[in-house]
């Protein structure tokens, strides 16, 4: 295949999925990872995609947000990983066991997010805790869960991540003060803070980050580097990151020299 065919094939599939990764092409396309930043570079100088840290999103896309359905098959085993590793932070953490998790009692804050609605999944039957969501996938998952007191803050519910926003949310959020919030979101970066598409998400993001004493970031690697339209806190704002091994030694070394700790699963 010749590097204008093939570049053809990479900018389609950027705007079918939303986003393409150097080493998924480089496999793909049986070339060097080298080959395929070059066309990517190619791409970017055209102005059809940006490049983003491992890969590409298609030019004008800083907004795009894939539904629901489709981000959690991304990454999906990365996700698992992060989200069985995050279990370690719920309050009270490990009791010293390999591989336990403490059930003590305390409040957490759960995000809507593919990767936080995994984790609801894994919290285990004996947990006692008292958990708060504005994100209608997670609520759902936990709704029958017996040691749990849950409480579902309202709002205007976004079709797209099924997550309540505006002012009912603001206000419910402004009254709490958990122990621990499990965060979400679609990008992250030390120059470009925390990041998503949607300003009414964003200001829910920032309530929540003020409703918790310790803030405990969920995101898979292929989010470092990506930036969105709407800021909504700095990784500083964050006192641990879980992330998975696809994020480099030096970037994680990067972002703990800047006050953010980093779990690599």
């Amino acid at each position: 295949m010749y590097a204008p065919e093939r570049q053809q094939e990479i900018l389609r599939l950027a705007r079918e999925g939303g986003r393409v990764d150097v080493l998924s092409l480089a496999e793909e396309f049986q070339v060097t990872a080298e080959t395929v930043r070059r066309d990517l570079k190619a791409l970017d100088r055209a102005g059809l995609v940006r490049r983003v840290h491992g890969g590409a999103i298609p030019a004008g896309r800083l907004d795009f947000e894939p539904d629901l359905a489709e981000r959690d098959v991304v990454a999906a085993d990365e996700k698992q990983r992060i989200a069985r590793a995050a279990l370690a932070e719920l309050p009270g953490g490990q009791d010293g066991a390999a591989g336990s998790v403490s059930t003590g009692s305390g409040s957490v804050i759960l995000d809507a997010g593919t990767t936080v609605a995994r984790l609801a999944a894994e919290l285990p039957l004996e947990a006692e805790l008292t958990v708060v969501t504005h994100g209608l996938p997670v609520a759902a998952r936990l709704a029958d869960h017996p040691g749990l007191t849950l409480h579902l803050v309202g709002g205007r519910i976004r079709h797209r991540t099924r997550a309540a926003v505006d002012d009912w949310a603001l206000r419910a959020y402004r009254e709490i003060n958990a122990d621990v919030l499990f965060l979400a979101t679609n990008g992250f970066s030390l120059d470009g803070g925390l990041t998503t598409p949607d300003l009414a998400e964003a200001a829910v993001k920032r309530a929540l980050i003020r409703a918790a004493r310790r803030v405990v970031l969920l995101a898979d690697s292929a989010k470092f580097g990506q930036q969105h339209f709407a800021r909504f806190g700095e990784l500083s704002d964050v006192d641990l990151l879980i992330t998975d091994t696809g994020l480099s030694p030096d970037d994680a070394l990067a972002i703990e020299r800047a006050g953010t700790e980093v779990v690599r699963a």
